[in-house]
């Protein structure tokens, strides 16, 4: 029934073009590995460019992330709790971002796009300790350029199979997610060490 539903909408900003593609990523109840594969399948038909499909895509998935971080800043996490099933969100999310965040610190706007669970939930702590929106929307920009681009190659690939793009893409998924593990565990090793600097620098000299 929800399938249903969420394709029938994705019809609908499909009379909007790109921007209705761009629209419709906005809202993060409408998963982007169903919109963005459909889209692939709509430019193998021959009516859009890649390019631009992935930019107005990228654009949109940034964002909707930032709807979850304004939820996050200004609502707290009662309100995400309380309202986050409306964002295909869940307090096993929202906890496991959480922690994903106290571990790696600002960067997880980027890493933490990655990673199935934390994925779409990250925004919210990014929100509740108000980091930079700024930084914020670049780490967020960057990481949804490589994903969108992948699916939307994935969809055009597959063409009327394009629903099986959200397994392949996890195969794809794979490797990459290994490298960025290493990038944040070298980001908090150095986040650390930067921290402990500071804290050397801060020392009251001895008499």
């Amino acid at each position: 029934m929800l399938d249903t539903i969420i394709l029938s909408m994705i019809e609908f900003f499909k009379g909007f073009g790109y921007f209705g593609v761009l629209l419709a990523l906005c809202f993060e109840f409408i998963p982007a590995e169903i919109i963005l594969p459909m889209a692939g399948f709509w430019i193998a038909q021959g009516e859009y460019s890649y390019w631009l499909m992935v930019l107005a895509g990228t654009v949109g998935g940034t964002i909707g992330p930032l709807t979850l971080y304004a939820v996050g800043r200004y609502g707290g996490r009662p309100i995400v709790l309380k309202y986050g099933k409306f964002f295909l969100i869940n307090e096993k999310q929202v906890n496991a971002s959480d922690k994903f965040f106290a571990k790696y610190g600002a960067g997880v706007a980027f890493f933490g796009r990655f990673m199935p669970i934390v994925r779409t939930a990250i925004s919210v702590p990014c929100g509740m300790t108000k980091m930079n929106v700024w930084k914020f929307t670049i780490y967020t920009f960057l990481a949804m350029f490589p994903i969108t681009a992948l699916y939307v190659y994935l969809g055009i690939k597959l063409g009327e199979n394009w629903e099986q793009a959200g397994d392949l893409f996890k195969q794809y998924l794979q490797p990459f997610v290994i490298i960025i593990i290493v990038l944040a565990v070298i980001y908090a090793i150095y986040k650390y060490r930067i921290k402990l600097l500071e804290r050397k620098m801060n020392l009251p000299k001895k008499k």
